[in-house]
């Protein structure tokens, strides 16, 4: 071989393991560009997570501040917890339109009335179910809060309605005396209404009238308004052995207590007020004596309204 050829040829290798050395280290800075850049970009995955996952966080409690839930509304048991402490001892003359003894203490329906359906235009043939009340209350002893109660007279009337096995009522009407103060008038409201914890469709309050109430041995009379607005009279019943007929261990609605219902002949009870007036004879009375406090009224509050009307007998509660 010549000395030119001889020259060329080791140029020759030289540039092909120059070429060779040359693509293997573009090959080696690949590699090592790629597991940087996955690297990279695994690192960048895991932050980003990370930063997704706050976002939201953060979004989140934007959202809620910016639109809160609704708060739940104070249950009965909690308002029951807030109110003022009270306790009252209360005389009861009671008359209602059932004949006696009144079967709503015993079943959610009140008994049925032939003559009055007529009357009132049901159709011929069906007879209506109502229980149409009065209630002459006496507190002998009782507060509410620091407001003193004894010796206040007050006076329920309505009609239960048809059906109330579901605590539903139909209608009452409240009225106190001219001399009761406002403090007075808004605790015996409570009362009442823990007293017969049930749905009213209508409750209100009625005019402002003199209560007469007077209890003997042999009777007792109630008149609201001397009569004209409101009337109960009842004469007292004896059994054989000439002692007061006294019907025990019927609860009169949410009252804790009460010592008897003293059956008693009614001679008259009758609403004359307002645009639904009513007047029987001869039908359901007694008289009793209550006991109950605020404490009765958060056992009320706590318990299922069916349960609570299975613990007051399905009452002709509206007394």
């Amino acid at each position: 071989m010549s000395e030119e050829g001889r020259r060329l040829f080791v140029g020759l290798r030289v540039s092909l393991a120059t070429a060779n050395a040359l693509a293997r280290t573009v090959d080696t800075l690949g590699r090592r560009a790629k597991e940087t850049v996955m690297s990279a970009l695994a690192r960048f995955g895991i932050v980003g997570c990370i930063a997704f996952a706050w976002a939201l966080f953060v979004g989140g409690c934007a959202a809620n501040e910016a639109n809160p839930s609704p708060k739940p509304k104070a249950t009965a048991l909690a308002l029951a917890d807030t109110a003022p402490k009270w306790n009252v001892t209360i005389d009861n003359i009671e008359a209602c339109s059932c004949p006696a003894f009144c079967q709503c203490y015993f079943t959610g329906q009140p008994a049925l009335h032939d003559a009055a359906a007529a009357k009132e235009g049901a159709a011929a043939g069906h007879a209506m179910r109502y229980c149409r009340f009065n209630n002459a209350f006496r507190i002998t002893k009782g507060s509410y809060g620091d407001t003193k109660l004894d010796g206040l007279t007050f006076w329920m009337a309505g009609d239960l309605g048809g059906d109330f096995s579901q605590g539903k009522m139909d209608w009452t009407v409240l009225h106190f005396e001219p001399s009761a103060t406002p403090d007075q008038r808004k605790a015996v409201e409570a009362i009442a209404k823990a007293l017969f914890p049930v749905q009213w469709r209508s409750f209100t309050i009625g005019a402002d009238g003199k209560i007469d109430w007077e209890k003997t041995p042999d009777q007792v009379v109630a008149k609201l308004n001397g009569g004209k607005s409101a009337e109960i009279v009842l004469k007292q019943v004896k059994g054989e052995d000439g002692k007061p007929v006294v019907i025990e261990n019927v609860k009169f609605w949410a009252a804790s207590k009460n010592n008897g219902f003293l059956v008693m002949k009614n001679d008259v009870e009758a609403y004359r007020a307002g645009d639904k007036p009513f007047e029987f004879k001869g039908t359901n009375g007694f008289f009793t004596t209550l006991e109950m406090s605020s404490t009765d009224t958060k056992a009320a509050a706590a318990a299922p309204s069916r349960e609570m009307l299975a613990q007051a007998a399905d009452c002709c509660a509206t007394k």
